[in-house]
């Protein structure tokens, strides 16, 4: 299944720096599969020359049968294959979930650098993390380890949140530390929220409903899934916004009115 693309979103809305738009042309910013392609597909149009030709030569690296692979897939975005198709470039067969690319990878391969890894010690993390500019930053978001990404979805600059939130190592239990953490941006809460597949799970669920940080709204929307006994804790919990510790508690009064 292909995961929320929260990088991708700050390309089509075109906050990018050139320096990442590179990088990005380069193949070097990899996050999932239909990720980069769609990134690479975007800088084609690019104000800047350099990077559209860098783009272009991107995809050219691309081998073609690992392109109709991944077109094949029935979760492959129609766009993608609208684009390679105007290309010469088809699925081999009727599109089936299970062809063999692994979304969840990179299509162009980049040479591993130093924020490649699956563990860190906290402390190991925060030190190597210190030392890192831009982006480096950027890239250990994407394809650091778990403390890297804990640290860096707090880092005051969007891109990194979002690579971190885009990243294809990103997991459930992540997300549910990250739904309760109330030292989140609520503009990086609002992406969790926003994302279905995130808010499948109760968890999630729960931790954004709690979290102080957590746009009103929101937070209102996702009480009404909340179960009987966590209702009433919002309803008494000083930490979450009066409108929705109020509300909450009017939904438990009228709960218990109905069972009378």
């Amino acid at each position: 299944m292909i995961g929320p693309t929260p990088l991708l979103d700050f390309f089509k809305r075109g906050e990018v720096d050139r320096e990442t738009r590179m990088l990005a042309a380069e193949g070097a910013l990899a996050p999932r599969a239909v990720e980069q392609l769609q990134i690479l597909v975007l800088l084609l149009e690019d104000p800047d020359a350099e990077v559209r030709a860098t783009a272009e030569a991107t995809l050219d690296r691309i081998p073609e049968e690992t392109l109709k692979a991944f077109l094949s897939r029935s979760d492959a975005p129609l766009g993608l294959r609208e684009f390679f198709g105007d290309r010469g470039i088809f699925p081999d067969e009727i599109p089936q979930i299970e062809a063999e690319v692994d979304v969840e990878e990179p299509l162009v391969e980049t040479e591993p650098d130093e924020a490649d890894g699956d563990s860190d010690t906290q402390e190991s993390a925060t030190a190597r993390i210190a030392k890192m500019g831009f982006t480096e930053r950027l890239k250990a978001a994407v394809k650091g380890s778990r403390e890297m990404r804990a640290i860096l979805i707090r880092d005051p600059n969007k891109m990194i949140s979002a690579a971190v939130l885009s990243s294809p190592k990103l997991t459930e239990n992540e997300i549910e530390g990250f739904a309760r953490m109330a030292s989140l941006s609520e503009e990086v809460l609002r992406v969790i929220g926003n994302n279905r597949q995130w808010t499948k799970s109760y968890k999630v669920v729960l931790g954004l409903t709690k979290n102080p940080k957590t746009p009103l709204a929101m937070a209102l929307n996702f009480m009404t899934r909340l179960n009987a006994a966590d209702l009433k804790t919002v309803s008494v919990d000083r930490n979450v916004p009066e409108g929705l510790r109020v509300a909450a508690r009017k939904k438990v009064v009228a709960n218990m009115s109905g069972k009378g």
